[in-house]
């Protein structure tokens, strides 16, 4: 039977080029897999902008030895205050968590977190929370290996309608992200209400709430351009809150890394991952804000410099609050105050 030429060609060039793609395969086969989970939608800034960054950078450095899948929007299952228990137990490798969605669970965090404390630009807030989360927060988050802490940037007030002044907040229901921001909304006369994030949309669509304080890097992520018209800032530095987030890892999942591997982690862990968060926040809420002020229905707007003073001086008793409230929990919360206070001007941008 004559042999057709085309179809021996094309069977040698199969057999040559089989092995290569096996060993590309072979080369390519991750030593170390791991799950990534997290609350937001996979179109959210902080998955597309940050989390896939960090991991096809991580990926890319182990020569694909290292296989990270990022699991969106509690694809894990689950409920957001879960998460950080799913790093420490292992339901996931790595979580990327609020410590506030666990409400004094991290005493120690929430300095960060008090009134007026933070810079309006959620780089310096990064920083300044790695490097005091070195310092301080060890023991806090001794059940977890923690790649990385940070704080986003100024966070804004949206609501219903608009807020002017302190007195326009009475009686507002706003969706609160730290227990310490609740505190400091509840001293200006609003009715803080607290809930995961995710659950907004459809809180603010049944009208359960008027409102949520959020930086614009998630506004689009839960639709808040499109459900609230009002969004109002706080002028300059400090700012009215901010909110601590923790990239978390399972102690056993780092610990079966080999050596060299864990290497790649760590060149991507700490200041590095930090940064790279905070810088994250800072982009992804300017290109927000702009598109925002595009919309005709939207209305964005500070409080004067005046308004915010008195802003500062009411909330001040939450700080002196929190700072007699850890006492029991054997924490010199002056000192972590001002230690914040303290890394925040370190790392400011003038």
């Amino acid at each position: 039977m004559p042999i057709n030429r085309r179809k021996m060609f094309a069977f040698a060039a199969a057999a040559v080029a089989a092995p290569a793609l096996l060993r590309e395969g072979y080369a390519q086969a991750a030593e170390v897999n791991l799950k990534l989970h997290h609350f937001l939608p996979a179109a959210s800034n902080i998955h597309q902008k940050f989390l896939t960054p960090l991991v096809r950078k991580i990926e890319a450095e182990s020569n694909g030895r290292i296989k990270i899948t990022i699991f969106p929007a509690m694809q894990l299952g689950g409920a957001p205050p879960q998460l950080y228990d799913q790093a420490r137990d292992g339901v996931a490798d790595i979580v990327w968590t609020l410590p506030g969605n666990t409400p004094g669970r991290f005493p120690a965090s929430e300095a960060m977190e008090l009134p007026f404390v933070a810079d309006k630009l959620g780089v310096v807030n990064a920083r300044a929370f790695q490097e005091y989360a070195d310092t301080y927060l060890k023991d806090e988050f001794k059940e977890v290996h923690l790649i990385c802490a940070w704080a986003h940037d100024a966070g804004l007030i949206h609501a219903n309608r608009q807020v002017k002044t302190m007195e326009d907040l009475k009686g507002l229901k706003l969706r609160f992200p730290t227990r310490q921001a609740g505190e400091a909304l509840k001293a200006l006369g609003a009715s803080p209400i607290g809930m995961p994030i995710p659950q907004v949309p459809e809180s603010l669509a049944q009208k359960v709430i008027d409102g949520c304080v959020v930086p614009w890097e998630v506004v689009p992520a839960i639709k808040v351009q499109e459900l609230l018209k009002y969004h109002t800032g706080i002028p300059g530095s400090p700012t009215l809150y901010t909110a601590t987030f923790v990239l978390a890892m399972n102690k056993g999942s780092y610990d079966k890394v080999p050596a060299d591997l864990k290497k790649v982690l760590d060149a991507n862990s700490g200041m590095p991952a930090a940064t790279m968060a905070g810088k994250t926040w800072d982009d992804a809420g300017a290109a927000v804000l702009e598109m925002v002020s595009k919309r005709s229905g939207n209305v964005i707007s500070e409080i004067s410099v005046d308004e915010a003073g008195r802003w500062r001086k009411t909330t001040q008793p939450v700080i002196d609050a929190w700072i007699a409230s850890v006492k029991d929990r054997n924490l010199d919360g002056a000192k972590l105050v001002e230690a914040v206070r303290t890394l925040v001007q370190k790392y400011k941008v003038s």
